[in-house]
């Protein structure tokens, strides 16, 4: 049995760094696309800058990972089948809106996944903390969209006030060189918040397989889940930089600027009140909320409608597909006893 439940584990770590992988290329546009789409950083640039503070920002804290490892489901009242089937659901969600260039939230396509699996293999919706769930992930879900718009809106305006007498050639010198600084810190606080969930996932299997005794996360969790979004963010994720940096609103620097560090501002405070929020949402609704400082017009509102559909469908689509997958899971499991 403890055979069964290592190599059960190993598949979970390798699923996991797998999803971790695809977050990472998935979601390089969030740190990366304004400053591709202004020209102030190379293609090749960004990605570098990103993958390293992706790695970086990956060992800032251990509490959004708690948060998916143990607040929303109890690790002790689910096998380790219903981690695998989580991320399996995540997994085909990610790569489904990667193909179509639709910026969704790795968050909560393996949220949603946790979901699914867990009423799946439970038969009950009350294997969900919903307390919890409501607390740390609808509230922010509802809010860091409204929040990043917000701040992208203001942050910009107040800008504009304080530029007001600058020369456009000023302007676009200064933050030409000030939106490295904005795109690292965005880059940072993206590992700070997404590389934790895939942590969370792994050891909630160790805890899960009896491996652990508690739900403490180890170093060489940490380690592997760092590296492997890092290198995924070496790969980049064009289809998305593309809809984000450039279909949705035309950027200046100093556009790319205020969406970033505004963005960067809200991940931040989202990480220390330990809630594993969308990156993706935040820097997007950022960049929407930089567009409509100038005029609302400004805005390709048909783009972001199609991102917003995205956002909206994201957790019952991945929960669905995680059930879908538990249920083949335990048809195979049957199947084998049997033989």
């Amino acid at each position: 049995m403890l055979d069964l439940t290592l190599i059960i584990t190993l598949a979970v770590v390798v699923l996991a760094l797998i999803f971790d992988f695809i977050n990472g290329f998935h979601d390089t546009a969030n740190s990366i696309a304004t400053s591709v789409s202004t020209r102030v950083l190379s293609p090749g640039a960004a990605i570098t800058m990103a993958a390293i503070l992706n790695f970086l920002g990956a060992f800032i804290s251990v509490k959004v990972a708690k948060t998916i490892g143990s607040d929303i489901v109890d690790p002790g009242m689910i096998p380790q089948t219903v981690v695998i089937a989580t991320l399996l659901g995540a997994i085909i969600w990610n790569l489904i809106t990667w193909y179509f260039g639709l910026p969704s939230s790795s968050s909560h396509a393996l949220i949603g996944g946790l979901l699914g699996a867990a009423i799946a293999f439970s038969g009950s919706f009350s294997i969900v903390n919903w307390s919890n769930f409501c607390a740390k992930i609808l509230l922010w879900l509802f809010l860091s969209p409204c929040i990043g718009f917000g701040a992208g809106y203001f942050f910009m305006n107040i800008l504009n006030f304080i530029l007001r007498s600058w020369r456009p050639a000023a302007v676009t010198r200064v933050f030409s060189k000030a939106q490295i600084v904005s795109a690292a810190l965005m880059a940072l606080n993206h590992g700070g918040n997404d590389a934790q969930k895939s942590m969370g996932i792994i050891t909630m299997a160790l805890l899960s397989g009896g491996l652990i005794p508690q739900f403490h996360v180890p170093l060489w969790v940490k380690v592997t889940c760092a590296l492997a979004m890092a290198l995924g963010t070496s790969f980049g994720g064009w289809r998305i930089i593309k809809t984000m940096g450039m279909n949705m609103a035309r950027l200046a620097p100093v556009n790319g600027f205020a969406a970033e560090t505004s963005a960067a501002a809200v991940i931040f405070t989202a990480t220390m009140l330990h809630s594993p929020v969308s990156t993706t949402h935040i820097i997007s609704t950022s960049i929407m909320g930089v567009g409509a400082a100038k005029r609302f017009s400004s805005v390709r509102w048909a783009v972001a409608k199609d991102i917003v559909w995205a956002w909206v469908l994201t957790i019952p689509i991945s929960a669905f597909l995680s059930a879908l997958v538990f249920y083949l899971i335990r048809a195979l499991e049957i199947i084998f006893v049997d033989m």
